[in-house]
Formats: C-alpha cells, structure tokens, sequence
C-alpha cells in the first residue's frame, strides 16, 4: 500500500492534505473524516454496528498525533480523538471519496436529518 509523503493540516479550509508516495494527493474535509473515524464509537464492534454520525458539519481536526510509522490519530473539535487512521485506510479515503461522501449523505437523507 502507499504510504504518505506529507500530512498537512489546513486549519482555515478545515482540510487535511496528504500526498501519498505513488502520487495520489487528496485534500479530505474534516467533516468526512470525523464521521468515517475508524472508532469503534462510530464503526461499532461487528458487521452493522456503525452509528450514523450527525451534526459534525462545523467540526475541525484540533491535531493530529503519529503513531508509529504506520498511522496518525485526529483529534477533532467536539472532543472524539479515539480510532487510528492507518495509512491504508487513509488511502481508501481519499482514493474512495467520490464514492463514499455521496454514500454517507443518502444515508443522512433516509434518516430525515437536514445538514445545516
């Protein structure tokens, strides 16, 4: 799997940058990665377990903590700092996001929550 170049945090966008070694660059919302944490808060213990995340419009990445040579920790805004993101599964994300933010909107849209 690819690994990352650079993490760059961009505080004013709320966006986190990150070039990975076989040139994927992606510029991922704080939004996306805080309601596709790979907590077991939000992805649960088993198969259909996650729980919808809401009301995560306004959230920012506070900082972010290496773990290794294998994965960072985010810390975000409304306090959920719990879940690795491997450098695979970050790689999934941002090579995923077409598919995965319309995906996580329907999914708001059929639980009748409106975004603000």
């Amino acid at each position: 799997m690819p690994k990352p170049l650079e993490i760059q945090l961009h505080k004013k966008s709320r966006t986190l940058e990150i070039t990975f070694d076989d040139g994927v660059n992606a510029e991922l919302p704080s939004e996306y990665l805080r309601v596709y944490s790979p907590s077991a808060e939000v992805r649960g213990h088993g198969p259909g377990q996650a729980t919808l995340q809401t009301g995560k419009e306004n959230v920012f990445i506070d900082g972010i903590q290496a773990v290794g040579q294998y994965a960072v920790k985010l810390l975000f805004s409304d306090g959920h700092d719990t879940g690795l993101y491997t450098w695979n599964y970050l790689y999934e994300l941002a090579t995923e996001y077409e598919q995965k933010w319309p995906e996580y909107l329907e999914k708001l849209k059929a639980a009748g929550y409106q975004r603000q």
